[in-house]
């Protein structure tokens, strides 16, 4: 198992093959990599490379078929749904490029969202009040999505990546929905919050402009790493 406690995602020859009848799909290839903790990452690739693949695996979202992965030192790879839930709900944060938010409900209460699934009740509310304060919208918790700009929403689904504290977050095309100015607020945001909190970011994006933002750009093309710089 990793023993560096500044490693925070160690894959070790991850594959993943999914089986359509017949066919066999082999997404990923063997991928190794490690991500230390506070690092900003990009992981980059053409439509079909597998980096969505990688960023279920790394995110929790699903197990690789073989090899090994270890995030923040626990192993991953064997878990059971539950146990794979659970350490996603402790460990990981997202922010999707369509927000993901619920319609129906205040941006408060969008962000203690993670907080009741991790059945986390201590000072609940003002941990959520404080994580819309890091990302500028203190006097915002009470709007629902419809009555917020995008690049709010995105700040609020940002807020709800960051309130349980998490070792990574994971980015999926986080500006893909906003105009430019906003998704340039957006990435600003995420750096600002990767340098005050110490928070591993890593963003899945097809943007050179965005990849150019980050410390490392790791290239995935046919279920494999192709660059890693």
């Amino acid at each position: 198992m990793s023993e560096n406690n500044d490693i925070v995602v160690d894959g070790r020859d991850i594959t993943k093959v999914y089986k359509m009848g017949d066919v066999e799909v082999h997404a990923l290839r063997g991928v190794s990599l490690q991500i230390n903790r506070g690092e900003i990452v990009s992981i980059m690739g053409p439509s079909g490379s597998g980096k969505s693949t990688l960023m279920n695996m790394l995110g929790c979202l699903d197990r690789p078929t073989s090899g090994a992965y270890y995030l923040d030192s626990e192993s991953v790879a064997d878990m059971n749904d539950d146990q794979l839930a659970g350490i996603r709900n402790r460990k990981v944060g997202f922010v999707f490029q369509s927000f993901n938010l619920l319609p129906r409900s205040s941006a408060l209460a969008n962000v203690e969202l993670p907080l009741r699934y991790a059945q986390n009740g201590k000072n609940r509310r003002e941990r959520a009040i404080a994580a819309l304060e890091s990302v500028g919208l203190g006097d915002r918790v009470s709007h629902r999505p419809n009555e917020l700009s995008g690049g709010q929403q995105q700040r609020v689904a940002i807020a709800r990546a960051l309130v349980n504290e998490p070792s990574i977050v994971m980015a999926d095309e986080p500006t893909g929905n906003l105009d430019t100015t906003s998704g340039e607020e957006i990435m600003n945001l995420l750096l600002k919050l990767n340098k005050e909190f110490n928070t591993t970011l890593i963003i899945v994006t097809h943007d050179p402009e965005i990849a150019e933002l980050t410390q490392r750009v790791i290239s995935i093309r046919d279920g494999l790493i192709e660059s890693d710089q």
